[in-house]
Order: C-alpha cells, then structure tokens, then sequence
C-alpha cells in the first residue's frame, strides 16, 4: 500500500524489512515513547524493529504504515479497528522521528491516513488520546478536523506518572448510509 501526502516527497507504505535500521534510529527515544502507548518499547531494539514489521504487516481490519520522507521510513501511523459495539470506531495513533518534528509531516500524514480510513464505509469514527503533556500533537488534530471531546483525568499511567488524557475524535455524517454489515433494527 502507499498513500500520498500533501507534502513532496512524503508518502505512507507498507513496512519493509529494510525499515528495521531506519525504526530503531528514530524510535529509539524516549520523547518518542514518552508519548505513545505501552506495546512501543524503550529502549527500543533491533528485535523490536523485525517484531514490529511483521506485526504491522499483517492482514487484518488495522492498518500500519511507515510514514517515509525523502525515500526513508521517519515514523508510523496506523488505526486500530474497534470491535463489538465499536466495530464502526478505529483508534489513531502516529509518531514522527523527532529530527523532522515541526516541519507538517505528522499533520500531512493524519491527514492522508483520514482520507483512506474514511473513504471506505468501515468506519464511523476516529479517535484518538493525546496525553496531556503533549499540546503540538493536540495541534495537528485540530488542524485536520478532530474535535476535542474531552479530558479523560487519570486516565495514563506512563514514566511513573497518572496523568490526564486528552479525548480527540472525527466522525462522518452516517445520516441515511448503511454500514457494510449493520444488521441493526431500522
């Protein structure tokens, strides 16, 4: 797979085993981890690098993909699917190699992962948690659409501190569109 983004240059894919050097350059930081959920490691190694390629590249109803700028892998993105009552909700989750922080690249990204994820009739809804230590991701959120929906306190536990979470969605009028499967009563 490969989505374009509004920015030369950069592009999502599939994750390639040759992204094993390039995953453990840039996610080997703490202000990486620091802000992501508990399955990205840190220190983060070379096991870790092939465990997730392998994992990213699975089929399945989740998408991960390598956010590449200039022919390199400098980060991911991906949703998770929810399931149950949430089948029609994937969570969003991305990070970018902190030396390209502040160039539009997350935000290029978000923005390329909304098209996909939304064009199809698989989801409803996209939500995303921003730990409240970290406004810019907030900010590229509201620069694509996401609406602030509300302040989740205590709700992390991450580098030995509970903190509050920060409820981000973007939904799409459903207003008269039948969902693949909704077998729900009309």
């Amino acid at each position: 797979m490969r989505l374009p983004t509004d920015i030369p240059d950069c592009v999502l894919r599939s994750w390639h085993d040759t992204d094993k050097n390039a995953l453990i350059l840039h996610g080997n930081n703490r202000q990486i981890w620091r802000n992501l959920t508990g399955i990205f490691p840190h220190p983060y190694t070379e096991d870790d690098a092939l465990k997730w390629i392998e994992t990213a590249n699975r089929s399945g109803r989740d998408v991960n993909l390598a956010v590449e700028f200039s022919g390199k892998a400098i980060g991911g993105i991906g949703i998770r699917a929810g399931n149950d009552v949430t089948v029609y909700t994937a969570t969003l989750g991305y990070w970018i190699g902190e030396a390209y922080w502040g160039n539009g690249i997350a935000t290029a990204a978000v923005k390329a992962m909304i098209a996909y994820v939304l064009f199809g009739n698989e989801f409803a809804r996209l939500e995303a948690r921003v730990f409240a230590w970290n406004p810019a991701s907030m900010r590229v959120l509201e620069k694509v659409g996401f609406v602030r929906e509300g302040v989740l306190k205590y709700s992390i536990f991450k580098d030995g501190q509970i903190v509050d979470s920060v409820l981000y969605a973007l939904v799409r009028d459903t207003k008269g569109l039948t969902l693949a499967g909704d077998n729900s009563p009309s």
